[in-house]
């Protein structure tokens, strides 16, 4: 509880005001928010849960010299209210999936707890054509920006609402420039379990006006092969990404301590978004993603909550995905979006994002989770409402 209350004291007195063009050259920066959110999960049949988080972010970088600098971020949050009660609930929020456990409960009383977790910690060298990074990062190689198949190592949940910079990774990368949009990039990612070691390789190039790539590696207990390819169709952005995944074992032992069979899975996905033309800024973006072998998943709970991998981006074969975004005024842009499983789950979401001032920002959001009786999300039909108050230094 300490170190979370000298972060949010530290922070005002380390930044001074900045006037653009006039403030000299650091060797070093900082630089964060500090957000309040309130959640309420209003569900049909069960009790009402109201929950609150105080969430620092510190990002901190170093420059050694022009080509060599370190990185850390580390996100400090408070929760209490009705959640923080519960210890899987503080379990969840505790896990580290990555080779080092960079992520401490800590502070916890009968109605609240603290986390600290650092999801970026890393050295990168860099010269016109080379580059070699080695710590947590994230390896970002999707080209869709809803379902990304080819995201082998930092898959996230389209539905966190609190987690701007996705999730990192403990790798070893190297990056040669081949040509204009042209490169070609190593990982290495080691697990705790060598069988859970993950390695790839991606080739990305430019053809006329399509950009494409190529991987190729192993991601935890699968060989996969895949690619991507991006370009502007009438004006539309058009993205497609697809990996096979073959597993090296026919089954694995997971959490409960029973046995998952593992089989041969493709996960492919189509992806348009177009920016219409008008002062109100409407741009709208629909997806389609196809799994052949969905993994079952046992309730909605655990599928919104546990990490997700590439594989297992969703538990259905087929889900759609569909947003409308428009400005109200310059300072406030509602979206409206939704998503539809093929065991007739949906989910419906809308937000509203509005500028309080440069540094302040109010974020409002509903998420609706339903279905027929039978399918997951109508099996604990909620709804989820959050208020996030926040300001970036």
């Amino acid at each position: 509880m300490r170190f979370f209350i000298v972060c949010l004291i530290f922070v005002p007195l380390v930044l001074q005001a900045k006037i653009p063009g006039l403030e000299p050259e650091k060797d070093w920066e900082l630089s964060g928010y500090i957000n309040y959110m309130m959640t309420g999960t209003l569900v049909d049949s069960g009790e009402e849960l109201f929950d609150n988080q105080l969430h620092n972010r510190l990002d901190f970088e170093y420059r050694f010299n022009s080509g060599l600098r370190f990185n850390a971020s580390v996100r400090n949050r408070l929760f209490w209210g009705d959640s923080a009660q519960n210890d899987l609930y503080q379990e969840v929020i505790g896990f580290d999936p990555g080779y080092m456990d960079l992520t401490f409960n800590w502070g916890q009383g009968s109605d609240f707890f603290a986390n600290t977790q650092f999801d970026r910690l890393y050295l990168d060298w860099h010269s016109e054509n080379y580059q070699a990074r080695v710590g947590r990062f994230r390896i970002n190689w999707g080209m869709n920006t809803i379902w990304n198949p080819n995201d082998i190592f930092n898959s996230y949940s389209i539905y966190d609402v609190d987690y701007p910079e996705r999730p990192g990774t403990d790798a070893l990368y190297l990056t040669r420039k081949l040509g204009y949009a042209s490169e070609l990039n190593l990982a290495f990612s080691p697990s705790q379990d060598s069988e859970l070691n993950s390695y790839s390789a991606r080739y990305l190039f430019n053809v006329s006006r399509w950009d494409a790539q190529f991987i190729i590696g192993k991601s935890n207990l699968d060989f996969v092969i895949g690619g991507g390819l991006a370009t502007d169709l009438a004006g539309a952005s058009f993205k497609a990404e697809s990996t096979i995944f073959n597993p090296t074992k026919d089954d694995w032992q997971i959490l409960s301590g029973s046995f998952q069979t593992l089989t041969t899975s493709v996960v492919s996905s189509i992806e348009l978004g177009y920016n219409f033309s008008g002062t109100r800024n409407w741009l709208s973006t629909v997806a389609l993603l196809h799994i052949t072998e969905p993994q079952e998943r046992q309730n909605a709970i655990v599928y919104l909550n546990l990490p997700l991998t590439a594989r297992t981006l969703s538990f259905t074969e087929f889900t759609a995905y569909a947003d409308l975004g428009f400005d109200i005024t310059p300072l406030n842009r509602v979206v409206f979006s939704g998503s539809y499983y093929d065991d007739d789950s949906f989910y419906l979401g809308v937000s509203s994002t509005y500028s309080l001032s440069n540094n302040w920002q109010l974020v409002v959001l509903a998420q609706r989770f339903d279905g027929a009786s039978d399918s997951l999300f109508g099996q604990t039909p909620n709804t989820l409402i959050f208020a996030n108050l926040g300001w970036n230094f």
